[in-house]
């Protein structure tokens, strides 16, 4: 045990802001250790989670601004902050393809680093219902506070998977029969040319340096995003919610 009297725990992490420790609280409550909220709140939102927490046996802490602030860094916590066990959240690839009722649609991020990135591609991974984003463990970001906060509960809910080698993984999923996509502006068809209704895997790479050889050599098609305007490029979460919406979109059409 603790000093504070809760069990040991090997991988505390911290989460803040209402979205983030919501989703956490409601998808996964065996996951939160203790939740400290922001003493002098009375609306809705506060009443739900103080409702829930009591609810599932989570240990709440009344505590002022200050104590928030000095907990997350100074970030914009909205007035709560939650520990979790971050071990409680980890399942495998197999675990989601052996657990969907419709055609796995993925986005593997190669090389994306920036916890800004990775938070808002969960967010649009959660909006577009991407069954899971993907990412090496040697060149991506990590799940910490700052991700939870951009993906707005995204992160809790959305199955982010680590491997160890990337190029295996993408051939474990040709062999599940998933399509494997990669972006780039040198592509043989354009997103709005090819055809993203079926069983699909979308690559995106880091910005600036784009995929690595080995991924791209492992895509069985390489598509583009048009672009109709100056700019020559898109940051890779705005990309990522482009292809996955266009995935839905043609899902939708076909009745998939």
């Amino acid at each position: 045990m603790n000093s504070d009297g809760n069990p040991k725990v090997s991988n505390r992490k911290l989460i803040h802001g209402f979205h983030a420790a919501n989703a956490r609280l409601w998808q996964n409550p065996k996951s939160l250790i203790e939740i400290y909220l922001a003493g002098g709140r009375h609306d809705a939102r506060a009443q739900a989670v103080l409702d829930k927490a009591a609810a599932e046996g989570i240990k709440l802490h009344i505590v002022d601004k200050a104590r928030l602030d000095s907990m997350t860094g100074g970030a914009r916590h909205q007035g709560v902050a939650a520990v979790i066990d971050a071990s409680r959240s980890h399942v495998t690839l197999d675990d989601v393809l052996e657990n969907l009722a419709e055609p796995p649609l993925l986005l593997i991020l190669d090389g994306v680093t920036d916890p800004h990135n990775l938070g808002a591609c969960l967010r649009v991974a959660d909006a577009m219902g991407a069954h899971a984003v993907i990412a090496p463990k040697d060149r991506s970001a990590g799940i910490n506070a700052t991700v939870s906060k951009v993906a707005c509960g995204a992160a809790e809910v959305v199955p982010y998977i680590t491997v160890t080698n990337l190029a295996r993984t993408l051939r474990d999923l040709k062999d599940s029969g998933v399509w494997i996509a990669g972006t780039t502006m040198e592509a043989d068809t354009d997103l709005y040319h090819f055809d993203a209704a079926g069983p699909l895997a979308w690559v995106m790479g880091a910005e600036g340096e784009g995929m690595r050889r080995l991924t791209r050599e492992h895509c069985d098609v390489l598509v583009s995003i048009p672009m109709f305007g100056t700019v020559e490029s898109l940051n890779v979460s705005v990309s990522a919610g482009m292809v996955l919406s266009e995935s839905r979109r043609q899902r939708t059409l076909a009745g998939r």
